[in-house]
C-alpha cells in the first residue's frame, strides 16, 4: 500500500509530521505532549524531562519553517507544561537534560525574541557550570547524584550550548567553558583512531570505558560540539573533527545495504537518531557532502514508504519496516516518533536551501 505521504514534497511531510504529533499526542490539559500513544490515564507518569526538551525544540524546526503563529502559541504553552510538570522549575538532576533543554530554549529564544526562553537557558547553564568536577580529569557529571559518572550525553551538548552562547553574546568566558568542555570529551570519549564516540566512562565506578554502547545521538552531539566551535571560532580543527566523526558514524551505524539507520529500542532510544539526524543537517549546511544528504534522504525515504502506520499515521522504531499497531498494552512512544518528525524537518531544510540534490 503506497502511503499518502508518498505524494507530497519534504516540507509538505514535514507539516503533516507535525499535525499527526500534535492530534497523537498532544494534552491540552497539561498543555505537553502525552509521553505515550494511546493515552489511558497516567501518560506523563514517571515524567521523563529530556523528551520534552526535544519537544520544544521540534515546535522551533515546525515554527522556522512555516512562521505560523500557531507554533509560537504552541512552544510557548509547552514550555510552561513541561516546567510546570517538573514542579514549577527547569532545573532537574540530570545535566544532560538540562543541556538539551537550555539547547532548545535558546532556538526559541532566537526564533521568537520572547525573554522568558533566555531567562531560562542563564538560569539552566549556571546549574549545568557546577556539574563540572575532577573526577575522570574533568567533565561534566551525568547527574547530580552520581558525580563520578561522566558521559558524552553530558559533555558534547553543553559544549554545544557554550559555544552558541559565545556567538550569540561574545561572552569570553562562555568561550572558554566550550573549549574546555569539549577538549575533555575529544581526549577522554573519542575514538583517536577512527572518531568514533564512546558513551562514558567510570559508569559502576571502576574508571572503565563505556566502549561498547555504539549509539548515533552521541555521535550527532559531538559533531554538533565541533561544529559549533567552528562557528564561534572559525578555526578548521573543529570542523575537521565533526566531519571525522560523521565519516565514523556513517560507517559504522546505517546499514551497509540499505544506508538505514539502526532502532536503538523504545523508550530513550527512540530519540538517538533524531538527534544524529539534526546534527548532521547542520553540518551539510555548512560543508554539504553527496553522502550524508544521501544518508538522509534513504531514511526518510525508508520511513515514508515502510515505516508509517497508515491508521494512525505513526513510525516505526525502525524505519524501513511496518510498525506494530499501537494499543494500550502496547504504546507507542512520543520519542521515537520525535525522530520521525526530525528527518522529515531536516529533509525540508535541505530541500528548502537546494541542498538534496
Amino acid at each position: 500500500m503506497i502511503h499518502p505521504l508518498s505524494t507530497l514534497n519534504w516540507t509538505q511531510r514535514a507539516e503533516a509530521a507535525q499535525h499527526t504529533l500534535r492530534e497523537r499526542f498532544w494534552n491540552p490539559t497539561q498543555h505537553v505532549m502525552n509521553q505515550r500513544f494511546p493515552c489511558e490515564g497516567g501518560c506523563n507518569e514517571p515524567y521523563i524531562y529530556w523528551w520534552h526538551a526535544h519537544t520544544l525544540d521540534v515546535l522551533v524546526d515546525a515554527l522556522l519553517r512555516t512562521g505560523d503563529s500557531r507554533y509560537t502559541s504552541t512552544l510557548r504553552e509547552a514550555f510552561e507544561g513541561a516546567r510546570t510538570l517538573n514542579g514549577g522549575t527547569l532545573l532537574h538532576n540530570w545535566y544532560d537534560d538540562m543541556q538539551w533543554m537550555a539547547l532548545a530554549l535558546l532556538r526559541a529564544f532566537e526564533a521568537t525574541g520572547e525573554p522568558a526562553y533566555l531567562d531560562g537557558v542563564r538560569d539552566l547553564w549556571a546549574d549545568i557550570q557546577g556539574g563540572w568536577n575532577d573526577h575522570c580529569g574533568g567533565g561534566i557529571a551525568w547527574k547530580k547524584d552520581q558525580p563520578d559518572y561522566k558521559n558524552t550525553p553530558a559533555n558534547a551538548p553543553a559544549a554545544i550550548l557554550a559555544a552558541r552562547l559565545y556567538r550569540r553574546f561574545g561572552k569570553d568566558a562562555d568561550l572558554a567553558w566550550a573549549r574546555r568542555i569539549y577538549a575533555w570529551t575529544r581526549e577522554h570519549l573519542v575514538d583517536p583512531v577512527s572518531g568514533f564516540v564512546w558513551d562514558g566512562m567510570n559508569r559502576l565506578g571502576d574508571g572503565q570505558l563505556e566502549d561498547g554502547w555504539h549509539f548515533t545521538y552521541n555521535q550527532g552531539a559531538y559533531l554538533g560540539a565541533g561544529l559549533a566551535l567552528h562557528r564561534a571560532t572559525g578555526e578548521t580543527a573543529y570542523l575537521d573533527d565533526a566531519i571525522r566523526t560523521a565519516e565514523a558514524a556513517r560507517a559504522r551505524l546505517s546499514d551497509p545495504t540499505s544506508g538505514v539507520l539502526p532502532d536503538e529500542g523504545d523508550g530513550d532510544g527512540g530519540l538517538f537518531k533524531g538527534i544524529f539526524v539534526r546534527y548532521l543537517t547542520l553540518l551539510i549546511r555548512e560543508q554539504a557532502r553527496p553522502e550524508w544528504t544521501a544518508l538522509l534522504h534513504r531514511n526518510g525515504n525508508a520511513l515514508v514508504q515502510n515505516g508509517i502506520d497508515p491508521d494512525t499515521g505513526l513510525y516505526a522504531l525502525r524505519w524501513d519496516r511496518p510498525p506494530p499497531r499501537p494499543t494500550s498494552d502496547h504504546p507507542v512512544s512520543l520519542s521515537g516518533q520525535l525522530s520521525g518528525v526530525m528527518v522529515f524537518e531536516a529533509l525540508a531544510t535541505l530541500e528548502r536551501r537546494n541542498l538534496l540534490s
